[in-house]
């Protein structure tokens, strides 16, 4: 019974990564619960979508905490003083860490879910970092998601007294785009719902922003198109 499931909290941005980990967290057959952030970025398309796709998955824990990193700025995500940047191809990004890093967010993000999963009486976080198909961010790598699971057994109630031992599960860390694409679609991942723009239009993605070209390229690596870049329909 699901009860008796094991529960894991699962950061869900509404985007293709988080998506798809989600869907990875339920198929390995834990009770997930979903934490999105309305942190004051740009815009809560991503929101709408984290809730749809929440909703399509069938999981019916899903919170969304209210944060507002607009405070401090210093990212096109949550300064408008800062213009998200635009290009013309993926061969045109840099390694250099890009405009739309937010400082510290995973740290941040990680910390909610930390003491979430406390509350819960979970040991298991679920978030979807990539090291290889990325934007240089330095909160993706591997190295401090295996820092942070240090920290993190070290700043808890539960994790002192022996009752919790957290893992921090970042299963699409070595995958490319086109290979967490596939496996989110041999998970019955609607792709469609997701939404992973930084700077959309309308309410639809640019196409031409850091993530959209990633996303588009894994699409592409597959023979398809991004179902966020295909037309409206009439």
């Amino acid at each position: 019974m699901s009860d008796t499931k094991r529960k894991a909290v699962v950061l869900l941005s509404g985007g293709l990564d988080s998506a798809t980990v989600l869907a990875m967290a339920l198929r390995e057959g834990y009770k997930a619960y979903a934490l999105s952030f309305r942190y004051g970025q740009r815009h809560t398309v991503e929101l709408d979508a984290a809730s749809a796709v929440a909703k399509h998955l069938g999981v019916r824990e899903h919170v969304i905490a209210e944060i507002d990193l607009r405070a401090f700025g210093g990212s096109a995500l949550t300064d408008d003083g800062i213009a998200v940047p635009h290009y013309g191809g993926t061969e045109e990004l840099s390694q250099d860490i890009p405009v739309t890093y937010v400082p510290a967010r995973n740290t941040i993000f990680l910390s909610f879910a930390l003491a979430w999963a406390e509350t819960l009486g979970a040991s298991d976080v679920f978030i979807g970092v990539n090291a290889l198909d990325y934007s240089g961010y330095p909160d993706c790598r591997p190295e401090f998601i295996a820092a942070y699971e240090t920290m993190a057994n070290l700043a808890t109630k539960a994790g002192v007294e022996g009752r919790q031992r957290l893992r921090i599960h970042t299963p699409l860390i070595e995958l490319t785009k086109a290979e967490t694409i596939r496996r989110g679609m041999e998970l019955g991942v609607d792709y469609s719902l997701t939404h992973s723009c930084y700077d959309p239009v309308g309410g639809r993605a640019c196409g031409t922003c850091d993530s959209c070209l990633l996303r588009g390229r894994g699409f592409a690596e597959l023979g398809l198109t991004d179902p966020a870049l295909a037309p409206a329909s009439e």
